[in-house]
């Protein structure tokens, strides 16, 4: 069964979608939902859940009208506490967040866009989502309430994407324990057990080659060699975390091991080719 706070995430992120109807082609579905769309329950006892959405945005591609600000407005959402972060109905909150490479210069935590967008606050500069501006796949999402007919197109961050966009935003945190999150671990791992190695790899070193994502995805595999070289480095003792009580953690933790290193040995492999 689908957890209910999954179900309604998954509507509020629809009234997103409706009401940025006019910038749709510029949006980019990250996040948890976008990684239960490739990976589904990938053999967990741990439902597949989130109590949000994370959209990313390509500022060049916004229209002009209307502004992001007033069409989130317009949709019933409310600017929240943190810059992108906007509140719907439930308390559900949007994330409206814009690759670092693509912000230009402003403040630290605010993505500095153009007019008629750059109303402070609008969204959020967030590094580590560069790649999902050229690994993505347009699909069709519906509501998980069979009650609710609404769907839309959007573009959707392929499964390299949001591996890199993980590790990105667990290497960041990793000085900052308080704001790591099992589930973000186990993300990873639920990608790495869904998706065939091959093309997963192959996605990387595509993306490795790109002038945006590529010094991205050169940190992010720095950072996996370090952070899952050994069953207690800290991305498999987040995924053992996020299953604790379900699972046994030294077969989670090992199984992080030696995916993370199957996927670093066939990016090698691609990349001396």
């Amino acid at each position: 069964m689908i957890p209910q706070e999954y179900v309604k995430a998954r509507a509020v992120l629809l009234d997103a979608l409706d009401g940025l109807g006019p910038h749709r082609d510029a949006l980019v579905l990250v996040g948890a939902q976008a990684v239960y769309l490739h990976a589904g329950d990938a053999d967990f006892v741990t439902a597949p859940t989130t109590t949000d959405a994370d959209l990313a945005l390509v500022p060049g591609l916004l229209a002009d009208e209307p502004s992001i600000f007033d069409a989130m407005h317009a949709a019933g959402f409310a600017p929240g506490r943190q810059p992108g972060s906007w509140t719907g109905p439930g308390d559900i909150t949007v994330d409206l967040m814009a690759p670092e490479a693509l912000c230009g210069r402003g403040g630290r935590r605010s993505a500095h866009l153009q007019p008629p967008h750059d109303a402070k606050a609008t969204a959020r500069r967030t590094p580590g989502l560069e790649p999902a501006v050229v690994d993505n796949e347009v699909r069709r999402i519906g509501a998980l309430d069979p009650r609710d007919a609404r769907t839309f197109e959007i573009r959707v961050a392929g499964p390299a994407a949001l591996v890199v966009s993980k590790v990105v935003k667990i290497a960041e945190r990793r000085e900052q324990p308080h704001r790591l999150k099992p589930k973000d671990g186990l993300d990873v791992l639920r990608l790495l057990r869904a998706i065939d190695m091959t093309p997963l790899a192959s996605s990387l070193v595509h993306i490795a080659a790109d002038g945006l994502a590529g010094p991205v995805v050169a940190d992010a595999v720095v950072a996996l060699r370090e952070l899952a070289a050994g069953p207690e480095d800290l991305l498999p003792r987040l995924a053992a975390d996020a299953e604790a009580g379900f699972s046994d953690p030294d077969e989670i933790k090992m199984s992080v091991v030696v995916l993370v290193a199957d996927l670093l040995q066939e990016f090698d492999d691609l990349r001396s080719k």
